[in-house]
């Protein structure tokens, strides 16, 4: 007889208690196969899909298109076990299996769940003893982050033993692996979802007038991490004015050359490189529980971006390692992915300092808000004519607003206003870069 199994609805990363059903991929009558991926959430940070970690015949769903359910609810059954017209069911016999096993998904097929059916020969419910790693098969691995975890950390999950009920592998066994063989954790985030949901009709607001907006998706994402920075990190904001004429002049000199075109925002990325490299009290993350500063090795610069799905910051890995050409195509891939909605959860994770350029909007000035667990952001006006003091003469030159928001405890304002400067004379000297690298 065939056994059911419930699946519920796994954490899908840190602090998020609910996901809202977007579509189900499959249907009562519906024959699935071990990872094979279910229904579609979106979490307040992204769109998944979330596979099933057992392969049989779904025998009910629970929840429609739309409705909000709490991580640990039920989200279907499955009939585990039982032949179907004359075949078995393709990973039947893998109760406790985690995602990414690498089983393929099997072809789609609606059938009626067989009632009373024998049990296929072998078709049983394993478990892996709790105090033996796993040779082969199915890892017993349930929640997609401590996979996602593991693979950033490049840890072999089949040589780790769980703690977990009949050895379920948890996040705190990747963690204690990791920190045993000396690797420091790279934490993964799951990114803000390149999707835009459908409008979600707006309440009636009380007798005042006025209409509420529920605080969901991208924008409740968006809340959710400015309030965290705000409410985490004692930033301040100090900021300058600089002469970028030169630095319009250089790069209009390396565009003549005609070879690939090279951004003003690769030239700033490459400023903010050399700058950090001499600060590097400014690339770094505050570990609140362990009361450390982390400062890290690699720049991965993110920048701002705003887009019609919402704000999204991707992430150029290693900028310290590219040349302005190289920036400047990994920029113009990165926007255009942006502008499109193809962003990848690498693309938009794993930033150390963030460059946002909100002169594009027109205006002059901001007090940026750090971008949580970073340490902090440099902002970049737009570039207008003013008047200015010129080798002792007043003159008309090119000038921009820089501003640069740290958080206090990483360093003083000495460590910041030194960053700040030494950008500032970058911008209206740029042969001092040269001297910087």
């Amino acid at each position: 007889m065939a056994q059911v199994l419930e699946f519920k609805l796994p954490d899908l990363g840190e602090g998020l208690t609910e996901a809202e059903i977007v579509r189900w991929l499959v249907e009562v009558g519906d024959v699935v196969a071990v990872d094979q991926p279910v229904v579609e959430v979106e979490t307040a940070k992204a769109m998944v899909e979330v596979p099933c970690p057992y392969g049989g015949v779904v025998t009910a769903r629970f929840g429609e298109e739309g409705t909000e359910l709490p991580v640990g609810s039920p989200l279907l059954t499955v009939a585990v076990g039982a032949p179907t017209s004359g075949e078995e069911t393709e990973g039947s016999g893998n109760v406790l299996v985690g995602y990414g096993t690498g089983a393929p998904p099997a072809r789609r097929r609606r059938v009626r769940p067989t009632t009373g059916a024998a049990t296929p020969p072998g078709a049983h419910t394993r478990t892996r003893p709790a105090h033996q790693p796993a040779a082969d098969g199915p890892v017993p691995v349930i929640s997609p982050l401590v996979r996602r975890l593991a693979r950033e950390n490049g840890l072999d999950l089949r040589t780790l033993v769980g703690s977990g009920p009949d050895g379920l592998i948890l996040r705190s066994d990747v963690e204690h692996a990791l920190r045993s063989a000396g690797t420091p954790v790279r934490q993964p985030e799951i990114p803000l979802a390149p999707h835009t949901p459908e409008p979600t009709p707006a309440a009636p607001a009380s007798a005042t007038g006025g209409t509420r907006i529920p605080l969901r998706g991208i924008r409740g994402t968006v809340a959710e991490k400015l309030s965290r920075s705000r409410r985490e990190i004692p930033d301040a904001t100090c900021w300058v004015d600089a002469d970028a004429t030169e630095l319009l002049h250089a790069r209009r000199a390396m565009n003549a050359t005609g070879g690939p075109k090279i951004s003003l925002l690769a030239l700033l990325a490459r400023i903010c490189t050399a700058a950090l490299a001499r600060y590097p009290e400014l690339n770094s993350t505050v570990d609140t529980e362990a009361r450390e500063i982390v400062r890290l090795d690699h720049i991965h610069l993110g920048f701002a971006a705003q887009t019609e799905r919402g704000l999204v910051v991707p992430v150029v890995r290693d900028a310290h390692t590219r040349d302005a050409e190289s920036l400047s195509a990994e920029f113009a891939r990165l926007t255009e992915a942006a502008r499109t909605g193809t962003l990848t959860p690498a693309d938009l994770t794993g930033g150390t300092f963030t460059l946002n350029n909100y002169g594009v909007f027109g205006v002059d000035g901001s007090t940026p808000i750090i971008n949580h667990p970073e340490a902090a952001m440099l902002g970049v006006g737009r570039i207008v004519p003013k008047p200015w003091v010129y080798e002792g003469e007043l003159a008309v030159r090119q000038v921009v607003q820089l501003s640069l928001t740290f958080d206090h405890r990483v360093c003083d304002g000495g460590t910041a206003g030194g960053f700040l400067r030494h950008v500032a004379d970058c911008v209206e000297q740029p042969a001092v870069l040269l001297r910087s690298l």
